[in-house]
């Protein structure tokens, strides 16, 4: 992660970006309460994010640099990892605004000082493409309003619109700690807690604007003999948008989550990409015959919807989890 080109601003305003023909304006909804994450207490061993020691511990001694393990210039809490986040996004955005001439905003349902940013016109209005990270624990309650959905159903009434939903995964939803036990060892991650359990804002969303997903579990990706991802299974003939064009990966993550369709009618939502998974470790999912978990999923406009609607996980636009040329195709695709 390289340092900032210019000079940071913080607690600044949005300026609306004009519309540019062939400038795609895109927008980064992060739906947690920054507040509630960082606050949670270190001594609960579930649905929490790590604290940035519990980080250098297990990643040694990848952050041992002073700029990450000195506490007079990075947190050390909770809040030290979320920060990590950022830090992770801006490649991301860097990308974006270098392929469609436009700066990428970041907006969080409630930020670090207490602002709450509803979805609204506000963040809408000079956006085409809008990405939802779903990274709220559900412990924190994060539930939509009716107002956020409407919103969002007048967003997608245009033809030009593109809603990525990203929410996270369900890791331990079990009630059976020897079902949570199996979780944990299949996805490999000390980092993450035999219950971490993460989207109430996007599972409202998309309970509201129908769209028949639900995510589930937290899988481990196959890997290759070189230790990168397995390519993905796509389904070439249902992307008509080429929206995986020039794309045969994504990138690594211990804990991925399958995003199972709900509803019997196929037209409604089309799975383009799956990605095979590690079966060396025992998961429920595996064990009832699957080798494979929905990764890359779109909505066709249909109804009063002019406008698409993916699902891809936020992790996917993190370089926390590595890029490389495959990934950044699938970036410049989805806003181009």
């Amino acid at each position: 992660m390289s340092e900032a080109r210019t000079a940071r601003t913080y607690n600044q305003r949005h300026v609306p970006r004009a519309y540019t023909p062939g400038g795609r304006r895109v927008s980064i909804y992060v739906s947690w309460s920054y507040p509630a994450e960082a606050g949670r207490s270190a001594a609960e061993l579930d649905n929490r994010f790590s604290t940035m020691t519990e980080v250098r511990r297990v990643a040694w001694p990848a952050y041992e640099d002073p700029k990450w393990s000195d506490p007079y210039r990075f947190q050390q809490g909770i809040a030290g990892s979320l920060e990590l986040f950022f830090w992770a996004w801006v490649p991301f955005q860097d990308f974006v605004e270098e392929v469609t001439g436009h700066p990428v905003p970041v907006y969080q349902r409630i930020d670090q000082a207490g602002f709450r940013t509803p979805l609204d016109e506000r963040v809408l209005a000079d956006t085409d493409v809008l990405f939802v990270f779903g990274l709220d624990h559900v412990i924190t309650g994060q539930e939509a309003q009716p107002g956020e959905v409407e919103a969002l159903r007048a967003f997608l009434a245009r033809e030009d619109a593109c809603l990525v939903l990203g929410p996270h995964h369900d890791v331990g939803a079990s009630d059976d700690p020897s079902v949570r036990d199996m979780e944990y060892r299949h996805h490999g991650d000390p980092l993450v807690p035999r219950q971490q359990r993460f989207a109430t804002y996007v599972r409202d969303l998309m309970t509201g604007l129908g769209v028949p997903v639900v995510n589930r579990y937290g899988l481990r990706p196959a890997v290759g003999a070189d230790d990168r991802i397995a390519p993905l299974s796509t389904i070439g003939d249902l992307d008509a948008k080429g929206w995986l064009r020039g794309v045969t990966n994504f990138n690594f993550h211990m804990h991925l989550p399958h995003y199972a369709v709900t509803t019997e009618e196929p037209k409604a939502i089309h799975v383009l990409a799956r990605q095979p998974i590690d079966t060396s470790r025992p998961h429920p999912f595996t064990e009832e015959g699957n080798s494979e978990f929905n990764m890359f999923l779109w909505m066709p406009p249909g109804g009063d919807r002019a406008g698409n609607v993916l699902l891809a996980d936020s992790t996917i636009f993190s370089t926390l989890f590595g890029a490389d040329d495959s990934l950044r195709n699938f970036w410049r695709n989805l806003v181009s």
